[in-house]
């Protein structure tokens, strides 16, 4: 029966801290001393990644993230969905500044035509999440063939 390393208290050969001091015991999953398991990301499957790449706003991350990433650097499809989703951020980056700012260049009213464009890319990504999710590949006419291009 193994003993805690800190008090000495007898200690349950599965317990990842002891029973009286609360120390983590060496050698059990979890403790402290024990190999680490796994990276970050390992529990994310190649689908899970490819749906978080079209997460409205914040799928550029991920997008950036799986590209960097070493486990998803042979699953082409994977990439695919990444760079399709950053370029999707990139052209709503685009429509954002550049046709707001057109539009107060062209028409000095406050058209809401920015945001007609922000509503049209929020349901462009929403269309990806639910294609993406249910397992289809669709690829976007212009944005589709630069991802490819990028592979």
């Amino acid at each position: 029966m193994p003993f805690c390393t800190k008090c000495g208290a007898e200690a349950g050969e599965r317990d990842r801290f002891c029973r009286r001091c609360g120390t983590p015991q060496p050698g059990v999953a979890g403790g402290a001393g024990a190999p680490r398991a796994s990276q970050a990301g390992d529990a994310l499957s190649p689908r899970g990644a490819s749906i978080l790449c079209y997460v409205p706003w914040l799928g550029w991350l991920v997008s950036v993230w799986v590209l960097l990433n070493q486990r998803f650097r042979a699953h082409r499809e994977v990439r695919f969905h990444a760079y399709q989703g950053l370029y999707l951020f990139v052209v709503w980056l685009l429509g954002r500044w550049v046709v707001d700012l057109w539009v107060k260049m062209l028409f000095r009213h406050n058209i809401p035509l920015s945001s007609l464009v922000e509503i049209a890319l929020l349901a462009l990504w929403i269309f990806m999440l639910v294609k993406t999710s249910s397992g289809e590949r669709y690829s976007l006419p212009v944005i589709g063939e630069l991802a490819e291009r990028s592979l």
